[in-house]
């Protein structure tokens, strides 16, 4: 859990900015950058909370291992689903909130089950161990494009 901490705060640390943008980098702000993290952290881990650990089953999954593999998610391939998408521009304290929302849930993510998991939409099932490994990913992945904005703007 300390690495996906460490990353938070790299969030955090972007949420002055959220309002810049460079187009050549991509069409959203920093904000919605930061926004959709802290959106798919809160609800991936509120999916674990709600899980039932006996009806998690592994299955292959050729994407999931070939992500595995790479540790790196490919930009613009994929369109973000409506359930993690921000909807407004969300101001600084918004996100701030936000952020203390997702500390506080990977805190409890110590708490729950090695088989608690959470369905994506491209990967399936992923047990505890899988989400951590995705969620850091993920986050990751909105902070580089984060980066690539603050550094050519």
């Amino acid at each position: 859990m300390r690495k996906l901490l460490l990353i938070l705060g790299q969030l955090e640390f972007h949420i002055p900015n959220y309002e810049k943008t460079n187009l050549a980098v991509s069409q959203s702000t920093i904000g919605w950058q930061i926004d959709h993290s802290l959106i798919v952290i809160n609800a991936v881990v509120q999916e674990l909370k709600n899980s039932s650990p006996k009806n998690y089953r592994w299955k292959f999954n050729k994407m999931r291992l070939l992500i595995k593999i790479v540790n790196k998610i490919p930009r613009g391939k994929v369109r973000v689903p409506k359930s993690v998408k921000p909807i407004d521009t969300a101001k600084m304290e918004e996100l701030k909130n936000k952020l203390e929302f997702a500390r506080k849930n990977i805190a409890d993510i110590s708490t729950l089950p090695p088989n608690s998991y959470f369905t994506h939409p491209f990967f399936g099932d992923l047990n505890l161990k899988a989400t951590i490994w995705f969620l850091k990913l993920h986050t990751k992945h909105h902070l580089k494009i984060i980066e690539d904005i603050v550094k050519t703007s």
